[in-house]
Parts: C-alpha cells; sequence; structure tokens
C-alpha cells in the first residue's frame, strides 16, 4: 500500500495493531513493563501506610508511603502463594500489609515481618521473602514506576521529552507543578485502544470538526496546527479570551513564576509511553493512560492549581469544563474508531495527511519496541 500512495499521503498502522490480543500483549511487556510509567500522585500518599494500587503492563503495582516519608513500590503479589496482597485500589494500613489469604504480612519496606508459624521456620530469610520491589523515581509530584530490571535513563525517557518539547530545559519548572495542587480528577473509562488515544492527542486536524470550544480559546488550532509539532511553541489565546476557560472568562490566580512568554499561551507535552501534559498559566493538566486491554483503556485526569486556590475552594469548574469537554469530545471520537479497526476496510490501515505526519513517528516508535 505504501507504494500507492501519493506524497500527501502515508500509511498508518495496520488495523490489528489496536484490537490483536496478542499484540497488546507483546506491548505490555516490552513497552509498559520495560518503560518509567507514571502512577499516581504523590499527594495521594498522604501519610506513611496511605497506598495506591495500579496496573502497570501485566502486573498490579503497590505504591506506598513508607514510615521514613519515602515512597515505594512492590509487584501486589504475596510472596508465600501469590495471592493479591491489596484488592482496593486505595486505602490506608496502620503499619504493614496483610495477605487475606494465609495473613503473611510485611512492612512498609517490604520486609516479611511475620506469618502463622513463621518463628518454627528459622531458615527462611525475611528480606529474601519480602515483597518484590520496583524502581521509582519522583518529579513534577507524580511517583512514576519501572518494573524493568535495568530501567531506562529517567533524564532522557521522562525530563527529556520535556526539555524537547519545550526547548528549553527550566520552562516546565516555570509552572511549579511539583507544588500545584489536585483541583479536580476524573477518570475516563474508554473502549478503545491506548494508540488511537495517542495519535489523537498528538494531532489537531479533528480541531475544527469537533472542538468548537477549545478552537474559541485556541483560534490557531482551527487550522489543524498541532500543538506539538514545534519546539518551544504555545498555542496563543484568543485576543478577547481571559483565561483558559470554557467561556473564555478569567481563571484562577496565574502561576507566579511563569514567564511572559508562557503567558497566555497553551503547551502540551506527549511523554511516552502514556502521559500528556497540558500547560496553561493558571493550571496544569495531567493525564494518565492505563491499558487494560487492547479495546479498553482507563485515562485518569488531574487539573493541578495553586495550593491556595485549592484550599480556599475557588470556583474552578469553568477552567475544568474547557478540557473535560475536549477530553469527552476525543475519546467518543476513538471509540467510534475502535470498531472499525478489525473491518477489511481498515486492514491494511489508513493515511495521515500532511499535518498528521507526525504521528508516523509514533507509529515507527511502537514498530521499533516490538521487534
Amino acid at each position: 500500500m505504501t507504494s500507492e500512495l501519493p506524497p500527501s499521503l502515508l500509511p498508518t498502522l495496520p488495523g490489528s495493531s489496536y484490537t490483536d490480543p496478542q499484540i497488546f500483549a507483546r506491548e505490555q511487556e516490552r513497552i509498559f513493563e520495560q518503560m518509567w510509567f507514571c502512577a499516581v500522585r504523590a499527594d495521594d500518599l498522604e501519610r506513611p501506610g496511605s497506598f495506591r494500587t495500579v496496573q502497570v503492563g501485566r502486573e498490579s503495582v503497590l505504591v506506598t508511603r513508607s514510615r521514613d516519608d519515602s515512597v515505594k513500590a512492590f509487584l501486589n503479589i504475596c510472596r508465600h502463594r501469590g495471592a493479591r496482597l491489596c484488592t482496593q485500589e486505595a486505602g490506608e494500613v496502620k503499619r504493614a500489609f496483610q495477605c487475606p489469604y494465609h495473613a503473611w504480612t510485611y512492612g512498609l519496606d517490604g520486609k516479611l515481618v511475620a506469618a502463622p508459624h513463621l518463628t518454627g521456620m528459622p531458615d527462611v530469610d525475611r528480606t529474601t521473602y519480602g515483597l518484590l520491589p520496583v524502581h521509582v523515581r519522583e518529579w513534577l509530584g507524580y511517583v512514576w514506576v519501572c518494573l524493568a530490571e535495568e530501567p531506562p535513563s529517567f533524564e532522557t525517557d521522562i525530563i527529556g521529552a520535556a526539555t524537547e518539547r519545550l526547548g528549553d530545559p527550566s520552562a516546565i519548572d516555570r509552572y511549579q507543578v511539583d507544588g500545584l495542587s489536585v483541583g479536580r480528577r476524573i477518570r475516563y473509562e474508554v473502549r478503545a485502544n491506548w494508540k488511537l488515544i495517542v495519535e489523537n492527542f498528538m494531532e489537531c486536524y479533528h480541531c475544527a470538526t469537533i472542538h468548537p470550544e477549545l478552537t474559541e480559546v485556541l483560534p490557531e488550532f482551527a487550522g489543524g496546527y498541532a500543538a506539538q509539532s514545534y519546539v518551544g511553541h504555545g498555542a496563543e489565546f484568543a485576543g478577547e479570551v481571559q483565561g483558559f476557560t470554557v467561556d473564555g472568562s478569567a481563571g484562577a490566580d496565574r502561576i507566579p513564576t511563569v514567564s511572559d512568554e508562557q503567558d497566555r499561551r497553551y503547551f502540551a507535552i506527549t511523554m511516552k509511553p502514556q502521559v500528556f501534559v497540558n500547560l496553561v498559566p493558571d493550571h496544569v493538566i495531567v493525564h494518565r493512560m492505563y491499558p487494560l486491554a487492547a479495546d479498553h483503556t482507563v485515562v485518569e485526569c488531574d487539573w493541578l492549581f495553586l495550593k491556595d486556590v485549592v484550599e480556599a475552594g475557588r470556583d474552578v469548574s469553568r477552567s475544568v469544563e474547557l478540557f473535560h469537554r475536549v477530553n469527552v469530545q476525543d475519546f467518543d471520537a476513538c471509540e467510534r474508531c475502535q470498531p472499525a479497526m478489525d473491518s477489511r476496510a481498515y486492514r491494511t490501515g489508513g493515511v495521515l495527511v500532511p499535518s498528521e505526519h507526525h504521528i508516523g513517528a509514533f507509529h515507527q516508535w511502537v514498530t521499533d519496541r516490538l521487534r
């Protein structure tokens, strides 16, 4: 098909890439279990014993705050007989995690601390039979985990993505993302493949069609401009627009360290494989994808504002509503595409027009990871 295409068009991945369970299993193994994965907001782990469980590839991962206030992560599996240790998505324990099957008990540092008749088994080493640890980093106020034995460079793969997009190593620091507070969180159940969601986020060829509210605020998006195609360039607010809100009204207090060059502009960053960061002068929007099946992806979206704004109970609904509508519009579009991925009409894939050509690099990246 590639040789038959005119120069204006590039081929996409074939339809089976979005529906084949075996391909999805390879993606889980070679992408999500080998790369840094944004798991939870660090503030969600308020005190020692607070925990969240997240699905990373094929593994359930337990992320918790330890007694020394550090964040640790483990495979959420009891070392005795393989029962899932924590069955809740979030919660808090006082001192330890206890398996609901045979009561093997682990400290917040993962060490085996108790089990029925353990004193009669002096040859059982409590560290060796502790929970299996997972690599952890903290950045932008989020906990990132990596299941690989030897994790890739966090500085290159994650921090480098922001530097490359913004063209300035210090640009993202001016948004103080690690010091902001969650003003709203919405969880979306999307019946679509994770790659469709990434592709949608990477292009704006669709913006004039399905995002009327967004193009009112960012008029250059109406022309198909892709926010991530130009290093250091942010989409400028319309002249009459006061803030990044659903009606163009003023938003929350501006983040004081945002530069004049960043004011009244929207920047978007993709951090492969599963994070989107959206930057505007008064808040930051972070999407985290959790691919659960070839046709099922959970997206958790945080709207982050200055702590004073959140603690004072300021009304941020107009800021939230703008991108919530964008999310719903985008995810509806992805769900409309998903059934067609199994159609004979899409067996060899579709095409990318010039304003979407950069998506071809993403497709090549996926293909290379699966080799």
